[in-house]
Parts: structure tokens; C-alpha cells; sequence
């Protein structure tokens, strides 16, 4: 797991035009924006976590975010153990993302 502020996180996913993005949040958590074409894998429902990771390309670079970093962190971490190369945490989450959103 690499962790990367905002703009490292942009600049890093802007090289890669086979990188997946994923937000960890909650469905409440995603009512109030979201980062475009991300994959939504709710980290508190562990098993759902844990099943729709299982069905990704370990292989691929991942971008990670929730609110504020932490739980992003943990899933990078989670994703890691079950043998994913390369996951990218953003430090500081959607709570400070300045850019393009979908509400």
C-alpha cells in the first residue's frame, strides 16, 4: 500500500488508464458525492468487501478512498493480504477531494 495525498493520488491515477478506483464508503456515505466511474465496496460489510474484492484483477493498481483515509488504509491493507499488487490510499478521503464529483 502506497499512501498519497491529493494531488500525488491524481497524478498517479492520470498515468494509468487501466487503474480502478474504489470507494470504500457507505451508501449514506456516497448520497453526498462521489468520485466518477469508482467501484463502490462498502468496507463496514465486511463479507460484500471481501466478495466483490475476490472478483477484481489482483493484477490492476487500485485507488482507494473513503472519508477521511482511514478505512481506505484498511481495505488497501485488507487488499493486500489476499494478494493485490498495487493499492493507493488517498490520504485525507473524499472529505478534502477538490474536483470532479457526481451527486
Amino acid at each position: 500500500m502506497k499512501d498519497l495525498n491529493q494531488q500525488q493520488w491524481r497524478e498517479e491515477l492520470a498515468k494509468d488508464t487501466d487503474a480502478v478506483i474504489i470507494d470504500v464508503r457507505t451508501e449514506f456515505e456516497i448520497a453526498e458525492g462521489y468520485i466518477p466511474n469508482a467501484i463502490h465496496l462498502d468496507i463496514m460489510n465486511a463479507g460484500l468487501f471481501m466478495d466483490g474484492a475476490n472478483k477484481l484483477d489482483k493484477e490492476k493498481n487500485y485507488f482507494v478512498y473513503c472519508k477521511a483515509g482511514g478505512r481506505s488504509a484498511q481495505a488497501c491493507m485488507i487488499m493486500e493480504s489476499i494478494g493485490f499488487k498495487n493499492t493507493y490510499n488517498l490520504m485525507g478521503g473524499f472529505s478534502q477531494w477538490v474536483g470532479e464529483t457526481t451527486i
